[in-house]
């Protein structure tokens, strides 16, 4: 812990400094421009892959980079999601899976999660996912783990365009969805092409969208 608050010390002391006039900025307003869902996985930090400073995107962390289908009973990430796009207006949405996945890993291999009951309740929205991966073939354990990671990507994205304030905002055009999955060795990303429908390098097609928004519609 004493290496946590000595970074906390070096922060205050030399970034906080660098920053001030942003902190000031952001000490009463924000208005991020993307909402970044990913995983809690302590190798993957959005705003250090993305180069962002504070006050440029809105994060959701959880285990599987997973947004619940909207439902009866919303539950927290529900709640960001519309905040984010309701209140805050962000214009983009990144669903962010990685290399590595534990929650994936479990998923694939089919562990046993009965010592993990809230994290076996919580996977079940990858169910999806899961269904379809399972129904390919696969060279390998380990292909099949990367595919699991894209389509569960894929079938977040899905959940997310079950939320009213993401299906209204789409349908106004004021939103575009990315799925990406970042891969921790390389520090690559490979993103879901909408017109594919499959991943390819970012770097080498900085445009590519999963959902582009819709072109408002003529009076």
């Amino acid at each position: 812990m004493q290496h946590i608050i000595d970074g906390f010390l070096k922060f205050q002391r030399d970034a906080f400094p660098e920053r001030s006039e942003l902190f000031k900025q952001l000490a009463t307003t924000q208005s991020p421009g993307t909402l970044f869902v990913t995983c809690s996985d302590s190798r993957v930090v959005p705003e250090l892959l993305t180069q962002q400073e504070p006050g440029d995107m809105f994060v959701i962390r959880n285990a599987g980079n997973i947004v619940p289908s909207y439902g009866p009973e919303p539950g927290g990430v529900s709640a960001t999601v519309e905040y984010a796009v309701a209140v805050l207006g962000v214009s983009d949405i990144v669903i962010c899976g990685h290399s590595d996945c534990g929650a994936m890993t479990a998923i694939s291999t089919c562990k046993c999660l009965d010592h993990l009951p809230a994290v076996a309740n919580w996977l079940r929205h990858a169910e999806s996912a899961k269904v379809v991966n399972a129904a390919r073939i696969h060279a390998s354990a380990q292909a099949r783990l990367d595919s699991l990671v894209r389509e569960n990507v894929v079938a977040q994205l899905a959940n997310l365009k079950t939320h009213p304030s993401v299906a209204l905002a789409l349908e106004q055009g004021r939103l575009n969805l990315h799925g990406w999955v970042y891969d921790i060795e390389s520090g690559s990303i490979a993103a879901l092409d909408e017109t594919t429908q499959r991943f390819v390098s970012l770097a080498e097609h900085p445009t590519t969208c999963a959902l582009t928004r819709k072109q408002p519609h003529a009076a």
